[in-house]
């Protein structure tokens, strides 16, 4: 029987530091994409460019006359849309956040709303995978979904 006690006492404290240590990586995963979202409001390309690995890429998956298409595109190149000079806010809001964690790899399912401004622009699904580094999360790429033109 005290076996048996002790048994449980391990899985028990095992089974609470797995639980304390996703519960941390999630809330890491969620500061790194607020803090994306954050410098895409401000308009500020350093605060976006921090939370991307060098090698990090972006993918754009949208429908044109029927067809399906894939466009690839820099970092470099989103930053440079982030941190030039425009009139509105670029407001990226998701609705939800599906978290997947597995040692260092992060995945994000987060279905979104994107705004200039207060004007409605498009809707989506952000794909986020994410590494954990030495110097913490970092975004090793996006894919997401465009849907333009829907009525709001």
């Amino acid at each position: 029987m005290k076996h048996k006690l002790i048994f449980c006492f391990f899985l028990f404290t095992f089974f609470s530091q797995v639980s304390k240590s996703q519960v941390s990586n999630q809330a890491e995963i969620k500061s790194v994409v607020n803090t994306l979202f954050d410098g895409m409001r401000k308009g500020d390309s350093t605060i976006v460019k921090s939370v991307f690995h060098p090698s990090a890429r972006l993918q754009i998956i949208y429908f044109k006359n029927g067809k399906s298409f894939l466009e690839i595109k820099s970092i470099k190149d989103f930053l440079n849309v982030v941190g030039k000079p425009h009139k509105e806010i670029h407001d990226e809001k998701l609705l939800s956040m599906e978290i997947k964690v597995e040692n260092n790899l992060a995945t994000i399912w987060a279905p979104y709303e994107f705004f200039l401004g207060t004007k409605f622009s498009h809707k989506g699904i952000d794909a986020f995978q994410l590494f954990k580094s030495d110097e913490g999360w970092k975004i090793i790429s996006i894919s997401y979904t465009k849907i333009e033109n829907d009525k709001k």
